[in-house]
Formats: structure tokens, C-alpha cells, sequence
């Protein structure tokens, strides 16, 4: 086994346990967590709102959230390996060499867009996990809560309407309906969305660096940030979260998709320039003062491109 192979070998192994040991806490919320059993106020009428299908559904979320990233991130590391062949230097960094994987040749670009993809899938499982311990341990009644629980309390004959109702049973009859209920705070749509599509628009703003994609990039971008910003307000629409709860999750999914950027993804890490384009980016030289400091300096630096 080449030096190659257990390279990849030993890092997929050990992001793929990084990765599990984030999601699988996600898992067990969803197939044994209970939430936090919260009272109620007959008289609150925010929580006495028609139960409505979702506009964006669970489907729909993960779908989109998760593949056009992926696919984006693919895309952008295949043209700028392309790009990079063309003009064989980019920023004064050659153009990396193919990894050998028993005997098959990795192209440098599927490398870069797997550690894209990587890092994007860990922050998603960061973001989704900590939405779940909120929701969890807040347990927040959903605007639809009357119409799903169907409590069975006689609002109208309590003495007092500002009583809080802690002893009660629900009469509704689906049990994952009843489960949802109680988990309105934050919006797990709103988190989800608002990481998958800032932190795409992140990681457009650091890999799309063609001048002649300035104004494209931005399209895109904001492209993004208005599926996310659709997908949150559906759920105020929706009745399926009060305005606290998609204004905290989209609050919580940003927060993620910044701190992973800056602190886990290597996209704003700039390689060394070469001397030649530090002499061409100064001022003197290009305003043609000194031409022999240009060369001089060349000859001279340590960072000179063979």
C-alpha cells in the first residue's frame, strides 16, 4: 500500500467517525427523545392557530439544502482545477499532482471538493444538533397546539382563564404530531436553511474569484439567502413556529455557518504569492518608477517562482 492510499484511508476514516460522533446524538433525539412537557394558558391565543400541511416540507429541505451545495462545491473545485492547468500558477501555487488510490490517479480537484464537502456535511450535523438539544429542552408549543392536542380541559368553565394548565392529556390520535407539538422552539427549518445556504454563500464568495464572475457570484449568493429567508417566513405563515422561534433558528444557522467557515473550512487561507506578482501588485513598479528595483528585488527574494 502506497503513502497515498493510507493517507486518504486514515483521513476518511477518521472524518467519517468526527462526523458520527456529531450525528449520532441526532439520531437518538429523533428515535427516543421526549420533550419537555409544557403547560399552557386557556386564554393564550397564539397557540389557538389551524394546523397547515408545511409549504416547504422535511423532504423538500434536505433535499435541496444538502445537494446544491454539494453540487456547487463540486463544480466551483472542478473549474478552478481547470483554470488552474490553463494558466498553470493561481495565486503563485502550482497546480497539485494526482493521488495514487491502489493504483487509480485522484484528480487534485475531487480531493478539494471532498474537504469542502466534508467540512460543509460536519457543520450541517453541528447545526442540526444543536437545534434538536433546544427544542428538546425547551419544548416550545407549536401556534397548532390546540388543534392537534385537543386538550382534554374545558377552557370555558375555569374560574380564572389566566390558570396554567400543567394536568392535562391529549385527545389527538397521531403520535408524531403530538411529538412535534411540543418542539416549536427554534425552527428547525430556519436553522437548517439559513446554515446550508449562508454558509454556500461563504464558501461562493471565497472560491468564485474569476474576475469575470464577480457580478454571476453575487447572483448566486443572493439566490441563497432568498431560499432561506422563503423557507423561514413559510413557517410564521405555516403556523408551524412563532416568530421568536424562526428569527432564533436562522439566528443559530447563520452563527454556524460563520464560525465554521472561519474557523474549521481552509477557505480563506491565501497561499504565498510569488515575488513577481508582489512587485506587480506595488505601486512603483506599476507606475513604471524603478524597473531595476523590480528585478533586483526578484533576483533577490526567497519566494522567487522557479
Amino acid at each position: 500500500m502506497d503513502k497515498d492510499t493510507k493517507f486518504i484511508i486514515k483521513k476518511v476514516i477518521f472524518d467519517f467517525i468526527c462526523l458520527c460522533l456529531v450525528a449520532f446524538p441526532i439520531l437518538l433525539f429523533f428515535l427516543f427523545g421526549k420533550p419537555y412537557k409544557r403547560g399552557f394558558f386557556c386564554d393564550d391565543e397564539s397557540l389557538r392557530h389551524p394546523f397547515h400541511p408545511s409549504t416547504v416540507t422535511e423532504t423538500t429541505l434536505y433535499i435541496v439544502g444538502l445537494f446544491l451545495p454539494v453540487a456547487a462545491m463540486t463544480a466551483v473545485e472542478g473549474c478552478r482545477h481547470h483554470i488552474k492547468k490553463q494558466n498553470f500558477l493561481v495565486d503563485g501555487e502550482q497546480v497539485s499532482r494526482p493521488y495514487n488510490f491502489f493504483g487509480y490517479k485522484i484528480q487534485p480537484w475531487i480531493w478539494e471538493a471532498y474537504k469542502a464537502i466534508g467540512v460543509f456535511g460536519f457543520g450541517a450535523a453541528c447545526s442540526q444538533l444543536t437545534t434538536d438539544i433546544g427544542k428538546y429542552t425547551v419544548g416550545r408549543l407549536r401556534p397548532h397546539f390546540f388543534a392537534v392536542c385537543q386538550p382534554n380541559i374545558n377552557c370555558s368553565s375555569l374560574a380564572d382563564p389566566h390558570t396554567y394548565i400543567e394536568d392535562f392529556e391529549c385527545l389527538g390520535t397521531n403520535p408524531k404530531l403530538l411529538k412535534e407539538v411540543r418542539l416549536s422552539f427554534p425552527s428547525g427549518h430556519s436553522s437548517f436553511s439559513a446554515y446550508t445556504m449562508v454558509y454556500l454563500a461563504i464558501y461562493l464568495q471565497a472560491r468564485m474569484t474569476s474576475r469575470n464572475s464577480k457580478l454571476f457570484r453575487h447572483i448566486l449568493q443572493y439566490g441563497c439567502l432568498a431560499m432561506a429567508f422563503s423557507c423561514a417566513m413559510s413557517r410564521i405563515s405555516d403556523y408551524k413556529h412563532h416568530w421568536s422561534d424562526v428569527l432564533s433558528g436562522s439566528f443559530l444557522g447563520i452563527t454556524v455557518a460563520i464560525l465554521n467557515a472561519l474557523c474549521v473550512s481552509d477557505l480563506f487561507e491565501r497561499p504565498l504569492r510569488s515575488s513577481k506578482s508582489l512587485l506587480a501588485a506595488s505601486p512603483l513598479v506599476a507606475n513604471g518608477v524603478d524597473m531595476d528595483l523590480q528585478e533586483n528585488a526578484t533576483n533577490r527574494s526567497p519566494l522567487h517562482a522557479v
